[in-house]
């Protein structure tokens, strides 16, 4: 199988997991730092770009089912935007070796909080 092939399959598998919200980007950049041995800059980069369009195709059908609470989402988009700034300003100026680091430290915090979360009851 060729290496565009499997480019090609982890993009589209990771497009269809960020339709669902599970974090098909962050999927996408393990692999291609994990498998591809590609750079972490370079990796965030790219994972940047495949994220606009995946999130364009996915929110008008998340608005149609009523899924965006907007009185939420302004606030967070607001804040969201300048976060981002100061983290891509940071993201840079940081040696690739500690923002590894950060980013594997981020990934197992996340996967610790989701094994050991407690399901909320359901409301019937």
């Amino acid at each position: 199988m060729g290496p565009w092939l499997v480019a090609a399959l982890a993009g589209g598998l990771t497009g269809i997991l960020s339709s669902f919200g599970i974090g098909g980007g962050t999927l996408l950049l393990i692999y291609m730092t994990a498998f591809t041995g590609m750079e972490q800059h370079l990796a965030q980069g790219i994972n940047l770009l495949y994220f606009l369009p995946a999130a364009a195709t996915a929110l008008p059908s998340h608005f149609k089912n009523g899924y965006v609470d907007k009185q939420t989402a302004v606030p967070a988009i607001l804040f969201g935007l300048a976060g981002t700034a100061l983290a891509a300003w940071l993201a840079t100026a940081l040696n690739v070796t500690l923002l590894r680091r950060f980013f594997g430290a981020y990934l197992i915090y996340i996967g610790i909080h989701e094994l050991l979360r407690k399901t909320p009851a359901s409301s019937q």
